[in-house]
């Protein structure tokens, strides 16, 4: 198990290293009239951000050698297709009104491009490693009916370019809607695309020019919100300590002193409360294996999020890092995979588990085997779209030869390392032969209101959060205040151990001895929560719309929210299972 944590710290070390290094093809310095590389991206509907598409499958102007930009992983599974842009943009050359092609637009490519525009494409290109976006064109609304509105498309582009000695530093465009051509009707469109380059000096340092992108999610106004958040959250993490604190130290207080004294007088007093049920508390749960799995998947994504963490406050994720997110989620969840094999099979054998090796296969495909059936569908639907979203044939491979070659064999060594380290399943109570019978429980004591109960609190410790990172993933605002986000998570996990424990003493407390599987729902039901917060943010908060936009969103989000509910899922059981051994070794157990 040591080894394996040592070979995960050592390669998010590696990771933070070359993730961090900005992928160019020079040093970014450049002499006057160096050809400076500009790569044009991909095009699609400003509200769908997964619905994306090349850049030439619009009829723009085609240069006559259009060469594919090699790219990473990430950078892939990010949608990303780099091509050679038909506009040059050489270091310090002003241009006027530099002609790019002339063309003639047919009655199916005016129609492709009114459909564009009235969707509110835009295009995104990177120069010398910056991101710019601009609008293909605009919709004149003067009038009230849809049939009367006016289509342009901009035939013009103006760079305004802003350099510091040999660098670029910043580059803004604008399109001017004097220069743009009617496109409303059917009909061909004779056209002559453009553009213009200003270049401007600037003081800006090289090493500050990421620095406009994240701006904006750190504005006095926007860390305001972030921090009422944190406060928020905090308020909760309190007010649960308190009551914890009191159950701990008053309730159980007392329980102890009765329960002593019981002793004396046992004949006289029916038997009731937890120390009862000392004798079934530690019963084996039904299903062995997939519990054992759950716990083995949930510590594994658990790592994986920390780990993540690590590399975001180090600084590897800034805006606009191509793929680099992607990258450390593939390399990183197929090196902690020996943690789920290890933690898997040692919990399935404590609990008297016999067949190790089913138990293994389950742990390796209970959050994988979903997430790729959801993959295949999402997949088959960007092929069908010709979106950017399809990942090609080679990427599929590689992705598989990773599970093959590091993902399934540290699973394996894993669940070796766990059967040879022959644990013992510590029980304070022996456990007795017969079950005992549980009482007839009044409907709030059942597992779905203590699941709606248990996941409110922690939901609402992250509710606010959650608005910033969907508005960044699903969205184009651009989220890096990582350490608030950090310490909403160490909070939703502090929040989700007390709740569970709290919730697991009151059905303790009632003769209610199956607790095993009742802390697992309970803690993971967060995940459940957000679910549903993501059919709200989609109807509510966001634009989005068609098949391919809403499949991606549904089935990537419920992908999340099941390994939400695995992760947190497992953090309950941990903590409630703390939490019932520390009670009954207070006690003494016939």
């Amino acid at each position: 198990m040591g080894d394996v944590a040592v070979m995960v710290m050592v390669v998010v070390v590696v990771l933070a290293c070359g993730l961090g290094v900005q992928g160019s093809e020079s040093d970014h310095r450049y002499k006057e009239g160096d050809r400076v590389p500009l790569y044009a991206n991909k095009v699609g509907p400003f509200h769908n951000p997964s619905e994306t598409y090349r850049f030439y499958d619009l009829p723009f102007c085609v240069p006559e050698h259009v060469a594919d930009k090699k790219e990473a992983l990430g950078e892939i599974l990010n949608g990303d297709r780099l091509v050679d842009a038909p506009y040059e943009l050489n270091f310090r050359e002003d241009k006027q009104s530099k002609s790019v092609c002339k063309k003639t637009l047919s009655k199916e490519d005016v129609r492709k491009l009114r459909d564009a525009v009235s969707k509110d494409y835009y295009f995104q290109m990177y120069y010398d490693d910056l991101p710019f976006w601009g609008f293909l064109g605009k919709v004149e609304k003067e009038k009230l009916d849809p049939s009367e509105y006016k289509y342009l498309l901009f035939k013009h582009i103006h760079f305004d370019i802003f350099y510091n000695d040999d660098r670029v530093i910043e580059l803004n465009i604008q399109t001017d809607p004097n220069l743009a051509i009617d496109i409303t009707e059917d009909k061909e469109v004779d056209v002559e695309f453009s553009y213009s380059v200003a270049w401007r000096k600037t003081d800006i340092p090289f090493e500050k020019r990421m620095e406009k992108y994240s701006k904006s999610s750190s504005m006095p106004q926007h860390l305001e919100i972030h921090w009422f958040s944190i406060i928020n959250s905090c308020v909760t993490v309190l007010l649960l300590t308190g009551f914890l604190a009191t159950i701990l130290m008053r309730v159980l207080k007392n329980d102890f002193i009765k329960y002593s004294h019981d002793e004396e007088s046992l004949e006289d007093q029916e038997e009731t409360g937890w120390k009862y049920i000392h004798g079934d508390v530690f019963r084996f749960p039904q299903n062995k294996s997939l519990f054992s799995a759950v716990i083995g998947s949930g510590t594994q994504l658990l790592a994986l999020a920390i780990f993540i963490f690590l590399l975001a406050l180090v600084g590897v994720f800034y805006p606009y890092n191509r793929g680099a997110l992607f990258t450390a989620l593939v390399v990183i969840y197929a090196l902690t995979s020996g943690i789920a094999g290890y933690t898997a099979t040692s919990f399935y054998l404590q609990l008297e588990g016999t067949n190790w090796v089913g138990n293994l296969l389950l742990t390796g495909l209970l959050f994988c085997g979903p997430l790729f059936l959801t993959f295949c569908f999402l997949n088959t639907v960007a092929i069908v779209y010709s979106a950017t979203a399809a990942l090609p044939f080679g990427t599929i491979l590689v992705i598989i030869l990773i599970w093959a070659l590091v993902t399934a064999p540290l699973l394996v060594l894993g669940g070796v390392a766990g059967k040879n380290s022959k644990t013992e399943f510590q029980a304070p109570c022996r456990t007795t032969k017969y079950p005992r019978e549980i009482p007839q429980l009044p409907w709030y004591r059942g597992t779905i209101p203590q699941m709606a109960m248990a996941g409110f609190l922690p939901f609402s410790a992250i509710y606010i959060e959650l608005y910033y990172i969907f508005a960044s993933v699903w969205g184009h605002k651009i989220y890096t205040i990582y350490s608030i986000l950090f310490i909403v998570f160490i909070i939703l996990i502090i929040v989700t151990a007390f709740i569970t424990i709290a919730l697991t003493y009151f059905q303790l407390a009632v003769e209610d001895h199956e607790w095993w599987w009742r802390s697992v729902l309970c803690g993971g039901s967060t995940g459940i929560f957000i679910l549903c917060y993501c059919v709200y943010y989609y109807h509510a908060r966001s634009d989005m719309s068609g098949f391919m936009q809403t499949s991606f969103f549904f089935g990537y989000m419920a992908c999340v929210c099941y390994g939400f509910f695995l992760m947190l899922g497992t953090v309950g059981f941990r903590a409630s299972l703390l939490f019932v051994r520390h009670i009954y070794h207070s006690i003494k157990c016939e």
